[in-house]
């Protein structure tokens, strides 16, 4: 099977195709990508990079430890000095320590969310966020030419590159908490502490926010934290199908705030006090506005197109750009080096905001969730209320439509935009957008969305609308549409 790098890297099953072989040959085209010249270097805040350093790190996942130590071993025998993190860690520490240390680039052990079966590598540019598109081409090209050549990776003995000193082991931790307590503000979560059920989700997450809320008086009680590669036989994404754990701890009485974050912590969710799901959606349109009414801060708002557009009504109501990108926090990430971003987020938890490297990080957003229930003095699901009654209502819905066969995505959205409704539940189309999929915009600001999988037999819908009946006509026309696919 061929491996191809997606927008974040590159993930397969372990033992099937995620093999220690196929890693190596990875990272050696890694090594030779960025040792190319072509290698484009993008900075962050004007710091200077050391070209012949690389940052990696790994998850909680089954062989972690040992894959990131093989990466290791083929960057260092090719001449990298290599920042090896001494534990997992969570993907935005990681990420970060590739910018404070003023590595090229970084790599990350971890398949995030996915399925307890597969592992990664999520490959890191310089200012932090994931590799650009062109930076993940090049890999491809190195990894197919090495192939056709016959040249198999470089490795060295791990005790010889510790003594030669091109092998450090460090812990990316007190560096990422010193750049947490620049973004949030632990005084204020002091004079009011929740009580907090932190669900780690058995992810490289655990212990972390527990670690850096010490002292702030607030009572955390942390759940599924210990060493699980497993992950409890469950899916480490943090949606409400999988956080029944947590709506128990809630339910006992441990905490009135519940935080979950995926298997690499990059990705956040929440739920309230009475143990309902707060999902990503909510959770940025309320930290768009706490940044603007309650830190006066102003800037573009980057959401993706799958992202609610309460988003929109906010931002319209502080006269504020929205820019709408495809699905991928890396879109996001383009316009945070080139802008100086407000908030940028997608629906699937991935969020960030103004001050911090452009990648997702589910422990930085569960903190600003710890400090905006503080500051409110109010319980999450009462701010969650008041967010409803400004800019909602608003429901949604995504479901992902299995078809007899693959369909170009190029057709798809030629045949989408051409077969417009004019309708769809009573409520007139007044836009159709082709940014990623085809997405009809209805007059009451409702909206669908329609997204072929390019890599297997799936329509991806996604829905909101004002009201639950509005959602489910959004849906059926959906269906309609994966039904009619012959």
């Amino acid at each position: 099977m061929p491996i191809h790098f997606g927008t974040d890297g590159w993930r397969a099953v372990i033992s099937d195709t995620f093999t220690f072989h196929n890693l190596r040959l990875v990272a050696q085209a890694i090594a030779d990508a960025i040792n190319s010249g072509d290698w484009q270097v993008v900075k962050n805040k004007g710091r200077s990079v050391d070209p012949r350093k690389m940052v990696v790190g790994f998850d909680t996942r089954f062989l972690s430890d040992r894959y990131a130590v093989d990466v290791a071993r083929v960057l260092a025998a090719n001449g990298y000095t290599v920042f090896m993190a001494q534990a997992d860690a969570p993907t935005p520490a990681i990420s970060y320590a590739v910018h404070h240390l003023g590595a090229i680039a970084g790599a990350v052990i971890t398949a995030s969310h996915n399925a307890p079966r597969y592992n990664g590598i999520k490959l890191k540019a310089a200012y932090g966020g994931a590799a650009l598109p062109e930076q993940s081409k090049r890999v491809e090209i190195y990894l197919n030419d090495n192939e056709e050549r016959g040249r198999g990776p470089n490795m060295m003995d791990w005790e010889q590159a510790r003594k030669q000193g091109l092998i450090e082991r460090f812990n990316p931790i007190p560096a990422y908490y010193d750049h947490l307590r620049t973004l949030i503000d632990f005084d204020v979560i002091s004079e009011r502490p929740p009580r907090v059920v932190v669900d780690s989700m058995h992810g490289s997450g655990r212990e972390v926010v527990k670690g850096i809320l010490k002292g702030t008086g607030c009572e955390v009680h942390e759940i599924r934290g210990e060493m699980n590669p497993g992950f409890g036989g469950t899916h480490p994404e943090p949606i409400a199908r999988n956080l029944g754990a947590l709506a128990g701890a809630i339910g006992t009485g441990f905490g009135d705030l519940g935080l979950a974050t995926d298997g690499d912590a990059d990705r956040i969710g929440a739920m309230d006090g009475r143990g309902q799901f707060v999902d990503p959606h909510k959770i940025m349109s309320l930290a768009l506005r706490y940044l603007v009414e309650q830190r006066g801060w102003r800037g573009p708002v980057v959401r993706t197109v799958s992202t609610t557009r309460m988003i929109d009504r906010l931002a319209k109501q502080f006269d504020l750009p929205v820019y709408e990108t495809p699905v991928g926090f890396n879109h996001i990430a383009d316009y945070m080096l080139k802008e100086d971003v407000l908030i940028g987020g997608e629906e699937s938890g991935g969020i960030s905001f103004k001050g911090n490297i452009p990648e997702g990080d589910g422990i930085l957003m569960g903190l600003l969730l710890v400090e905006m229930v503080a500051a409110s003095k109010a319980p999450l699901h009462e701010l969650v209320d008041d967010l409803l009654e400004e800019v909602g209502p608003a429901f949604y819905e995504r479901r992902d439509m299995r078809l007899s066969h693959p369909v170009a995505k190029d057709k798809m959205t030629l045949r989408l935009m051409s077969d417009a409704p004019e309708k769809i539940g009573g409520e007139p189309v007044n836009d159709v957008l082709t940014i990623d999929g085809v997405k009809y915009v209805m007059a009451d600001d409702s909206w669908l969305l329609i997204r072929p999988s390019g890599t297997e037999p799936v329509l991806r819908v996604y829905a909101e609308g004002r009201s639950p009946e509005m959602v489910k006509a959004l849906l059926s026309f959906g269906e309609d549409v994966a039904a009619s696919v012959t």
